[in-house]
């Protein structure tokens, strides 16, 4: 681990529950000696990333609340979900698309077509019913009163709707979270409902589970 690297774990040994740590718990955490965690420390504090308390402890400075506030800036949801739907896309063999609640119905924000001949056609700015389909139940169950129905979508993380709002096909969705678990949108893929039978539901849930998962973490920084 060089230099660059070690910085960074020490500002990564800080999390929301321990916001102060001491030079011990640091290099516990990191598994640096305390000499190394000290040294860095010293750049770190000059820099703006660290600072240290009249008790000794060490909490983070400006300078990452600095390059947080020039992040939001130029911050767009774009970059981020059109390469997850194209890799989910492209892994199932499905439509992906990424929705958002629009009063009482969904918008399909963000969509890349399946790569084969027979698929599910959607464009990008489509409205949707917000009572039918595993997009829109996921936006129900993450922005609407809990009922059995939507509790049993948020304990188990998916939604499956098989010839809900089209008898010819299917739709599985999941939620995408971004900073401190706010949710962002339902993240899904569609297609034939002939190609969502039997085990490959499983593989195509694991699958959208696996991408939606990436997502958040890089939406909420962790």
């Amino acid at each position: 681990m060089d230099a660059v690297e070690r910085a960074l774990a020490i500002l990564d040994a800080f999390t929301e529950d321990r916001v102060r740590l001491t030079l011990a718990e640091i290099a516990h955490r990191t598994g640096l000696y305390p000499s190394t965690v000290l040294r860095l420390a010293g750049s770190l504090s000059r820099f703006g990333y660290l600072n240290r308390d009249d008790n000794g402890q060490y909490r983070l400075g400006p300078t990452p609340l600095r390059l947080g506030q020039l992040y939001r800036q130029t911050f767009d949801l774009t970059d981020y979900v059109r390469p997850a739907l194209a890799r989910l896309s492209e892994a199932t063999g499905e439509t992906a698309a990424f929705y958002i609640r629009d009063g009482d119905k969904r918008i399909c924000l963000y969509r890349h077509h399946a790569p084969r001949m027979i698929r599910h056609h959607l464009e990008e700015g489509a409205q949707l019913p917000l009572d039918r389909g595993a997009g829109g139940r996921v936006l129900l169950a993450y922005t609407g009163a809990i009922d059995p129905g939507s509790a049993a979508i948020r304990e188990c993380g998916l939604a499956i709707s098989l010839g809900e709002r089209d008898s010819e096909t299917a739709a599985i969705a999941t939620p995408v979270h971004g900073n401190h678990g706010t949710f962002l949108g339902a993240l899904g893929i569609i297609g034939l409902r002939s190609r969502f039978e039997g085990e490959r539901i499983d593989l195509l849930s694991q699958l959208l589970r696996a991408e939606a998962s990436s997502l958040t973490r890089l939406l909420s920084g962790r």
